[in-house]
């Protein structure tokens, strides 16, 4: 019994709570008795003792009676289901009624043969005593006494079903308990394999209320719907199903797995069209599947127009224009980012909770939880995954882990076969489509997901084993719009080489002082790839990822933003691999800047619109963290204007650079490099990594590398605009961490 939907009436004089169970158009499911619980007690007896279960948890079984004071009818039912019973009052009439409706006409579905093996409803005039699940588990020698004590344990703190907890701590199999479940409750377990429901069934209930509730309706007649579920107490879906059809429902059970396979099965087309175009179809405004709107196209085509002739007409100061435009451009993102860095120190508004406010979190009170892991060539970090995933603190029976593998990757769908992986790891394949990128991916996989709130984990990460529980912490303590809550990355292989101790400190500035400032401010945050925590009602309603969009995380930032919802950073680490090799770190930053050229594009196509959807200081925010990228590009060439007067003295050069904006450079090159090296070796210093902050001195190189990448990312903004450099992972020399 729903309590948003409860019959209940009043109390009566005796503290007996009274039911009405008179079908009612008012509820949400029309009839305030669940028909499976119904029958968790035989026909003959709730005739005889004018009672009927009309609702149950996993736990409590709620029984209506006409005459409540009746010991003999309890003890029945106590003895029939070996369950807790609560009794209330109903009037005999209603009772009578609502057995007829129950017991009137159990059904069969007509896609199964009659005389097939089933767990059904019981014969007629029969007497059948169920007991507890745990109680028959143990009974067909399935689990032992110490699993049952096990799983009693474990649901005295979590609050989880007695079968969930014992399956997904992999102590049965998922065929066994759905089997026992049947029994239980006395509904049919069928085989869902070689079923192709008729497609006047499958329109009756929508693919999302088929996904959500885990059922699938299987055939219609005049009569029934008959419908396959895995769940058959969740009164929510039933009566999701019963405000679309007047139709009797006809329940089957059957397993997770089975029903998962079917739906991927019937809905694939449309799933991988949600995937690849649902943004797009949206909010086509959003979406990076056009490198240049027709009104970008024509100013870029005017400037160069206008450049050229102004090089024609008057060289020397075309030149002079187009530097002191590029030093505007470097000394305002500088002094942005110094506010930053301020706000981070003096407005601090991070997350922050202790062991101890964690420890007070119960367990039975959490949300399920999605976890989405998208996976390409990443055979060899599977077993770092699974033991990294399996360290957090978080109740099975309520995590879901879904691995996204593409269609063609048989290295890593084998790998993670052969890992025999606990039950709530769930390996999902993506089908071969374009564009192939991660944010495609998680699109699909979000379609398949359950969970309340979902999480993005790269393959090699390792979160903090509390992470899960200081986020839920987080929304607590949010306003109502908070739907991101963003957690802070850094790498576990931070002594590897020159190159992963450079990658550290970068992370370290940005996640320790750069983003806590953007939060402070109340600016758009550009997420990270990995350890971004969502309110998936939200996510899916804002489309989700950009499939389109190489650095998808830092364009959901905005779009959020843009939404009127907000993102918080939480004081949460998620340790990941640090590219260790030159060329392959090329290739992941060249990914990076393109994507924040798309992001920069496609969110300034209509830059006025832009400005009123998120506000003047945000605007400018956007201006500087994601259309500054545009100075890394711009780097090698000052670079090389300077070298060359060096060694040149070349009065042309001089020329470019007249009293104002020889200034703001030398401001830029003397001062401003020297503080931007400082606060790296600040970040360095603020994450804890005291040992890097030697290298930390010696940032400039590193920002010469970062041009190079850069480079190559802007070529690709043209040439390849959606293509994904993948990242190789599993290159660490410590191998397991």
């Amino acid at each position: 019994m729903n309590p948003t939907h409860s019959p209940y009436l009043e109390t009566t004089s005796t503290g007996t709570p009274s039911v009405s169970l008179e079908p009612d158009p008012a509820l949400a499911g029309g009839d305030p008795v669940n028909p499976l619980a119904a029958q968790m007690l035989p026909e003959q007896v709730c005739r005889h003792f004018r009672m009927l279960p009309v609702s149950y948890d996993g736990a409590t079984l709620i029984v209506a009676m006409a005459d409540p004071a009746d010991e003999m009818a309890r003890d029945v039912a106590l003895a029939l289901t070996s369950e807790e019973i609560d009794v209330v009052l109903a009037p005999p009439s209603q009772i009578d009624a609502a057995i007829e409706r129950v017991f009137g006409d159990l059904g069969h579905y007509p896609g199964f043969d009659a005389e097939a093996p089933s767990y059904g409803p019981p014969e007629p005039g029969s007497v059948v005593a169920p007991g507890r699940i745990g109680e028959i588990l143990v009974g067909r020698g399935l689990i032992t006494e110490d699993d049952l004590a096990e799983a009693l344990e474990i649901q005295q703190r979590t609050g989880s079903r007695i079968g969930e907890i014992l399956y997904y701590e992999g102590l049965i199999a998922e065929s066994d308990l759905a089997a026992a479940l049947a029994d239980q409750l006395r509904v049919p377990l069928v085989d869902l394999d070689g079923v192709q429901p008729s497609a006047e069934a499958l329109e009756t209930v929508p693919e999302a209320l088929q996904r959500e509730g885990r059922c699938i309706p299987l055939e219609v007649d005049e009569e029934a719907l008959y419908i396959a579920i895995t769940d058959p107490l969740d009164d929510e879906t039933y009566e999701a199903i019963r405000e679309l059809t007047d139709l009797r429902i006809r329940s089957y059970m059957v397993t997770r797995s089975d029903l998962d396979g079917l739906l991927r099965r019937i809905h694939l087309d449309e799933h991988v069209r949600a995937a690849r175009t649902e943004l797009l179809t949206r909010f086509p405004e959003d979406c990076a599947n056009r490198v240049l709107s027709g009104g970008q196209r024509a100013f870029f085509i005017t400037f160069l127009v206008l450049v050229c002739a102004g090089f024609v007409l008057s060289p020397l100061n075309t030149g002079i224009f187009l530097v002191a435009l590029c030093v505007l451009i470097y000394l305002l993102a500088s002094l942005y980012k110094f506010k930053l860095f301020y706000d981070s120190f003096g407005r601090r508004k991070e997350f922050d909770f202790t062991p101890e406010e964690v420890a007070q979190l119960d367990d039975r009170d959490v949300p399920r939880y999605t976890i989405l892991v998208p996976l390409f060539r990443e055979a060899a970090v599977v077993p770092r995954l699974t033991k990294n995933l399996t360290r957090l603190d978080y109740p099975k029976a309520k995590l879901e882990i879904l691995l996204l593998c593409e269609e063609e990757d048989d290295t890593t769908i084998d790998a993670i076969l052969e890992a025999n992986l606990p039950p709530y790891f769930q390996l999902l394949i993506v089908p071969d489509s374009q564009p192939k990128t991660k944010p495609k991916a998680c699109n699909y996989g979000i379609q398949q997901a359950t969970g309340k709130f979902v999480v993005i984990y790269d393959a090699e990460d390792q979160p903090d084993p509390d992470q899960l529980k200081k986020v839920l912490l987080s929304w607590e303590r949010s306003e109502s719009n908070v739907v991101c809550v963003q957690c802070k990355l850094n790498y576990f292989n931070t002594e590897q080489n020159l190159l992963t101790r450079f990658f550290s400190t970068e992370y370290a500035l940005w996640f320790d002082l750069l983003l806590p400032g953007l939060d402070a401010s109340g600016s758009p945050i550009p997420l990270g790839g990995t350890s971004n925590h969502f309110n998936r009602e939200a996510l899916v309603e804002l489309g989700a990822w950009d499939p389109f969009n190489v650095t998808e995380d830092a364009d959901l930032g905005l779009r959020l933003h843009k939404a009127g919802y907000k993102t918080v950073v939480l004081n949460s680490s998620t340790l990941e691999e640090a590219n260790s090799q030159l060329h392959n770190w090329i290739r992941q930053r060249s990914r990076w800047v393109k994507g924040y050229f798309q992001t920069y594009l496609v969110h300034m196509r209509h830059p006025l619109r832009l400005m009123r959807e998120i506000g003047f200081g945000s605007w400018w925010s956007f201006q500087f963290m994601i259309g500054g990228t545009i100075i890394f590009v711009l780097n090698p060439i000052f670079w090389v204007l300077t070298t060359l007067w060096l060694f040149t003295e070349s009065g042309l050069i001089e020329s470019l650079f007249p009293g104002f904006v020889y200034y703001a450079a030398s401001l830029q090159l003397f001062v401003f490099n020297f503080v931007f090296t400082y606060l790296a070796v600040a970040g360095s210093m603020q994450r804890g990594l005291f040992h890097l902050v030697r290298y930390a001195l010696f940032s400039p190189i590193y920002w010469g590398l970062m041009s190079i990448g850069a480079w190559m990312g802007f070529y690709q903004l043209f040439t390849k605009p959606f293509y994904w450099e993948k990242t190789e992972h599993g290159l660490d020399a410590g191998g397991d961490h």
